[in-house]
């Protein structure tokens, strides 16, 4: 799969110019109905098409992103009258509106309808004399006409022997991005051949929306909403992923971040790490006391919402193997509630399945607001807050090494062992970690098969971990080393034993 994170991409430029001119109308404007309608007009201010057949497309397309920048939903595109692009305005209009299902949504009209499966021979055939491709192919589906291969897609079964066998890679295996990215299955195609999503199945990892080289798959947000509370004169407390590091710029240090997080208008900021110690000094006791006492089979990680849904809606046996702890996220922000019982908690992180989360019903009490890096960005962006001119005035000393290290693929599962050797050393610990939806349900099938006896294991749907998430900034290897730098500054490797009791339930 490839991946474009990192590259300043037309898409995702489109994305921060959304995401900047939504928060720019909750900031400024004074006629949010009028503002909100020139807003195409202003983003799309061009009369030569740029990116599609027509302007009047790429202002089609440009409505329904600023729709889910405000949290509303797509128009219906059967409608022989969609309705304004204000329609359902009042209700978005609000400081406490929550996600409304479906949140990963695909913008028809910006879906190119790519071939989902298809190998086809390029231009760069040889026409040797050879012709290995026809060997190999088991339903004789390749012939030959004017000396060059040609593969009769009826027969084709797509096993892509001709592609491995041929000589120039003059075979070319075409395959829907989205639908490729999509560990759970879940992207179909609607009768235009367009890409849609079956939301009982998808888990909002959003790796589809990064993945979509046409800016077609979007998520909904609630930076609007978000702007609206801080305006109302709430209490309003920030609660940062670890995967933050790095994300808003090489200068910008945590203690700058923090700084310019309160000069947004926060409260104050805490690190999400913090339930994260919490998390990981408690799963640790339970694997030691249920998973190597062998009373429990094994033991799967609940960080990651995407993993955990995922693993309940295809694996519904490995329910109860699941952790009970509180995620991270949901255990800071009662931390949060109990020192500060009047505030509104806002989750800032690099993942859409957050979202998902957070509407949970259990939780909605706990998170009001979840939004990703991508989008903070327009927030600070509206509000003319330059991140690299900002002198820290705040420490960020919340956590420990261990849970700091929970923003990449492989750091939840290696904190909770390092606090088994820690304060269990007698026990031997049994890890495995998948990374991406594919490979997560490979490992959960071996468990179902029982062959993962006595293991704590740890899934996350993105490739790489939170770092990898839907709504960051950079490029992954850049991230990772971000956060093996912020773990090295904390001033203990694990929590201490107590930890977890800071919460009251």
């Amino acid at each position: 799969m490839s991946d474009m994170r990192g590259i300043d991409t037309p898409v995702r430029q489109r994305r921060r110019r959304v995401f900047r001119e939504v928060a720019n109308l909750a900031y400024h404007s004074s006629n949010l109905k009028d503002d909100m309608e020139a807003l195409p007009y202003k983003i799309v201010d061009y009369e030569e098409p740029k990116y599609w057949e027509s302007v009047y497309r790429d202002r089609a397309i440009i409505r329904e992103r600023i729709r889910l920048a405000m949290g509303m939903s797509l128009r219906p595109e059967n409608r022989e009258h969609p309705g304004h692009l204000t329609e359902g305005l009042e209700e978005s209009n609000i400081d406490e509106k929550y996600y409304e299902p479906p949140l990963m949504q695909v913008i028809p009209s910006a879906c190119n309808a790519c071939p989902e499966n298809r190998y086809e021979v390029t231009n760069s055939c040889m026409g040797c004399v050879a012709h290995p491709c026809q060997e190999v192919c088991p339903k004789d589906a390749i012939t030959f006409v004017n000396g060059k291969s040609v593969i009769d897609q009826e027969k084709c079964i797509k096993c892509g022997k001709c592609q491995a066998i041929c000589p120039y890679d003059a075979i070319c295996h075409k395959e829907r991005p989205c639908k490729a990215a999509c560990g759970v299955n879940a992207i179909k195609s609607d009768s235009y051949g367009r890409a849609t999503i079956d939301n009982e199945t998808c888990v909002s990892c959003g790796m589809c929306m990064v993945s979509c080289p046409f800016g077609a798959i979007a998520d909904k947000s609630q930076i609007f909403q978000l702007i609206r509370a801080m305006q109302s004169g709430r209490e309003i407390v920030a609660q940062v992923a670890p995967a933050f590091v790095g994300q808003f710029g090489p200068k910008v240090t945590p203690e700058v971040f923090k700084t310019a997080l309160k000069e947004l208008g926060f409260a104050d900021v805490y690190e999400t790490a913090l339930g994260a110690d919490m998390g990981c000094m408690a799963e640790a006791e339970h694997y030691v006391k249920e998973v190597a006492s062998g009373k429990q089979e094994f033991a799967l990680t609940s960080c990651c919402p995407s993993w955990s849904v995922m693993a309940k809606h295809f694996f519904p046996e490995t329910i109860d193997k699941i952790s009970n702890e509180l995620t991270p996220m949901v255990a800071t922000a009662r931390i949060i509630k109990k020192e500060r019982p009047n505030a509104s908690v806002v989750f800032i992180g690099p993942c859409a399945s957050k979202k998902l989360e957070a509407s949970r019903r259990t939780v909605r009490s706990d998170v009001d607001f979840v939004i990703t890096f991508e989008e903070l960005t327009g927030m600070f962006e509206a509000k003319g807050i330059l991140l690299e001119e900002i002198k820290a005035m705040d420490e960020m000393c919340d956590a420990t090494a261990a849970g700091r290290g929970y923003g990449v693929a492989g750091g939840v599962a290696s904190a909770i062992e390092k606090c088994i050797r820690e304060y269990y050393p007698e026990t031997e610990v049994k890890i495995e970690h998948a990374e991406g939806l594919s490979d997560c349900r490979k490992v959960l099938a071996m468990a179902k098969a029982g062959r993962m006896k006595g293991c704590l294991i740890e899934g996350m749907a993105c490739p790489g971990g939170c770092i990898a998430g839907a709504g960051t900034n950079i490029a992954i290897p850049q991230a990772h080393k971000e956060v093996a730098k912020f773990q090295a500054a904390a001033g203990r490797e694990v929590p201490e034993e107590s930890c977890h009791q800071r919460i009251v339930e």
